[in-house]
């Protein structure tokens, strides 16, 4: 097994857990923060899958704007509930 396999299975197997993590979490915003962290993780896969505009397009959009989305949309639902 070289180098390259043993982070592809490491992050792979991560990929799975915070997945599940963000599925079974309790709280929205874990929630959220899970994806984000799904999204940074599929960066480098795309990374050691030598994609690097694939890579680019995942981190500004699926990491960046998709969750600034969510979470300016949580604290926008929340502020209206209070009223």
């Amino acid at each position: 097994m070289t180098l390259f396999d043993i982070i592809s299975l490491v992050v792979g197997v991560l990929l799975l857990v915070i997945a599940f993590l963000a599925i079974n979490a309790k709280k929205l915003i874990n929630s959220v923060l899970f994806l984000s962290a799904l999204s940074m993780l599929a960066v480098v896969s795309f990374v050691l899958l030598k994609a690097p505009d694939v890579a680019i397009t995942e981190a500004v959009i699926g990491s960046g704007l998709v969750t600034a989305l969510f979470i300016f949309t949580l604290l926008s639902v929340r502020k209206e509930e209070t009223k």
